[in-house]
């Protein structure tokens, strides 16, 4: 009997039961092959070999259900006796290697392999038995050796790609390994070729899209995913699909696609999760919130769905509840990254309760848990690390512990790369501008200028900077000196229409924005080009064109918190539409719970509407965030002075005069000044006469 089959003979033999075999080998075992008397043999002896290829097939499958290693050994003796008898039989070699492979002998695996293919170069099952071994290989190595590994997958693959040019597998793996190896060219072209083998393949749409999300091409991994007809898309091509509209910050339509994906596999807790995190991004807090409860009902352990629960709790200003939630999350907490998350959102809750010292503590804490003594930390930990220094930097300058926040910054710009660098120089010179340190701003705005000089984002900062200290032509010149006769000029345009709006020189601020303008094509270009002009007209008391220009702001975004916070303050200032104003800065606080200019806002519309408790309190908590805005003790005197406390009045607005002498000119407008300046002299004499009147009563 010849062993020259096919292999898919092969398969099929080794499907047999093994009570089949267990009797088959009595017979076998009855009739062994005696020894040749001769001395050589120059023909294989294929009865021989078929003998012990059978033995060796039984001991396998034993070695494999039973999980024995003396079965195992046995196996791997009755192969070489097979290949004792027939040296040259492909079929004994690769089947060997494959043992060697399933029982973990990986080096005796490789060896044998590469010996089957030294033999006969276009072996293919040896081909794919390294293969095979080099890509498993690959999760268990690091740096040159794993990069030695995936050379040898690549090399074995190619060769297989061209000895079975119309194998999917082998193409659609091929390609993965030139995706992972950075040769995204040759990754795109064995995805076609897959694609012509089978052109509604979801596995070649997939890898497709992957590869062009991994470049950072989230719009074209959108394409691809979208030119499958809706009707024929599956749950893991629509969940891709929102994938990659999380990529582009797209949260609308990111919960469409998810959506989609359930509908076609409802039970999929990922593709849940995924939704309610878009429409939570989304500020779809309700619908968020109540998949997010359904999540926890099905699997009472899952600490992410908890976490997420108190995110949305504290962002509807249910901070109890928040805590509490957080407190029940922490004993199903296992995975160290949701252990951080948890910790931040406790941090932001203490914050927004005011708790600053308990925030401050929770983040240092996740600072030092994650600190490495050489200062080196992967992408991840840098993204990590930057949010929580981040944030307690926001928080020390809500404390008004300036010199902490800057520390704060300064460990963000030590990170390194030009993303938390810029962010670490804005946040120092913010954090010295919100105490009036405009000496120290402007030092740390240089800076970074000179560290970062070929970053437009930071040159643009200190020509605003400059601007802002009284040197104007210095800092319209290196604003200027930023334009590079492209597209991308359209933000050095905004940025000067900004600098000309706060130097009052409106008619080059026009000009700036009708440029700008010119070059919006995208939504939150046009959105900010309408906010701009709604500030160039504000600024100028031309309210109703204000209005127009907010309103259309809002007709792109009505959740953009900033246009939200702007129009509603601006209609409340001058005491029109006030129920709708108050709806907007609520609205605007709900989106963003602890912004102090905000909160300033919201308790001022409530003064308007004759509501001081509520005016007070929400004054009190913008007071506490953000005191040394002039405003916001001009409006607590108001409050005051209506509620009969006519010292702390006094005492609020002579602040609110302090505050202004230290204000940069463009934030001091003359005729709020004088207006509080007028406010703090009447009630000086109201004072005096009413303490005069108290001392003669007395008497």
């Amino acid at each position: 009997m010849t062993l020259l089959f096919r292999a898919s003979t092969l398969r099929s033999l080794r499907l047999t039961s093994i009570a089949a075999l267990l009797l088959a080998a009595p017979a076998l075992l009855a009739a062994p092959p005696k020894p040749a008397a001769a001395p050589a043999q120059t023909e294989p002896d294929r009865s021989s070999a078929y003998y012990h290829y059978g033995l060796a097939h039984f001991y396998e499958e034993m070695a494999v259900n039973a999980g024995r290693q003396d079965y195992a050994t046995q196996a791997v003796e009755e192969y070489k006796l097979a290949l004792d008898a027939d040296p040259d039989s492909r079929l004994l070699q690769d089947g060997l290697a494959d043992l060697y492979f399933k029982i973990g002998r990986i080096k005796e695996a490789i060896s044998t392999a590469q010996d089957c293919v030294k033999k006969d170069p276009n072996d293919i099952d040896a081909h794919t038995l390294l293969g095979k071994i080099y890509l498993r290989s690959l999760g268990d190595m690091q740096g040159a050796q794993s990069a030695d590994m995936l050379q040898l997958a690549i090399g074995e693959y190619e060769t297989l790609a061209r000895l079975q040019p119309n194998d999917m597998e082998t193409t659609l793996l091929l390609g993965q390994l030139y995706a992972l190896n950075h040769q995204s060219a040759k990754a795109e072209a064995e995805f076609k070729a897959a694609q012509k083998i089978d052109a509604n393949s979801e596995e070649v749409v997939l890898n497709m899209a992957r590869l062009y999300g991994e470049e950072g091409d989230s719009q074209r991994a959108i394409d691809t995913l979208s030119a499958v007809p809706v009707e024929d898309r599956t749950a893991r091509i629509e969940f891709a699909l929102g994938a990659s509209y999380d990529q582009l910050k797209k949260p609308k339509e990111a919960a469409e696609a998810y959506r989609r994906s359930l509908d076609i596999e409802p039970d999929n807790p990922d593709a849940e999760h995924a939704l309610a995190s878009a429409l939570l991004t989304d500020d779809q807090l309700d619908e968020a919130l109540k998949i997010y409860n359904e999540l926890v009902a099905a699997d009472p352990t899952d600490a992410q769905a908890e976490v997420r629960i108190s995110e949305i709790q504290r962002r509807q200003g249910h901070y109890d509840e928040a805590l509490a939630t957080l407190e029940k999350a922490k004993s199903q907490v296992q995975d160290p990254n949701e252990l951080s998350e948890l910790n931040l959102n406790e941090a932001l809750t203490y914050d927004a309760l005011g708790k600053y010292d308990q925030a401050a503590q929770l983040l240092t804490g996740l600072l030092d848990a994650s600190s490495h003594p050489d200062g080196k930390y992967s992408e991840q930990e840098k993204q990590n690390r930057a949010i929580f220094l981040n944030r307690l930097g926001n928080i020390y300058r809500e404390q008004n512990k300036t010199a902490e926040a800057v520390a704060a910054y300064k460990q963000m710009v030590d990170l390194g790369g030009d993303d938390y660098e810029v962010e670490g120089y804005q946040g120092e010179v913010d954090a010295y501008r919100d105490a009036h340190q405009w000496k120290d701003a402007s030092a740390a705005a240089e800076e970074a200028s000179k560290a970062l000089p070929k970053n437009h984002t930071i040159q643009l900062m200190y020509a605003g900077q400059l601007a802002d200290m009284g040197q104007v032509d210095e800092g319209l010149a290196l604003a200027k000196a930023q334009l590079t006769g492209t597209p991308d000029d359209r933000d050095v345009e905004t940025d000067l229409a900004q600098m000309y709006i706060r130097l009052k020189r409106f008619s080059e601020a026009s000009a700036q924005m009708d440029k700008a303008d010119a070059t919006a094509t995208k939504p939150e270009e046009k959105l900010y080009g309408f906010f701009l002009r709604g500030e160039f007209y504000e600024r100028q008391k031309m309210y109703d064109q204000a209005e127009v220009n907010f309103r259309k702001a809002l007709a792109i975004d009505p959740q953009n918190a900033a246009v939200l916070n702007y129009l509603g303050y601006m209609l409340a200032d001058q005491g029109q539409k006030l129920p709708e104003a108050l709806k907007m800065i609520s609205k605007a606080v709900d989106l963003e719970p602890q912004n102090g200019a905000y909160l300033d806002s919201l308790g001022w519309v409530y003064f308007k509407t004759g509501q001081y408790t509520q005016a007070e309190d929400n004054l009190r908590k913008a007071n506490e965030r953000i005191n040394t805005d002039p405003t916001v003790h001009d409006h607590l005197g108001e409050v005051y002075e209506k509620t009969g406390n006519l010292k702390m009045a006094v005492a609020q607005w002579e602040r609110s005069m302090t505050e202004y002498a230290h204000s940069l000119r463009a934030d001091a407008d003359p005729d709020d000044v004088q207006k509080v300046q007028r406010k703090l002299e009447n009630a000086r004499v109201k004072l005096a006469k009413l303490n005069t009147t108290a001392d003669k009563e007395a008497k």
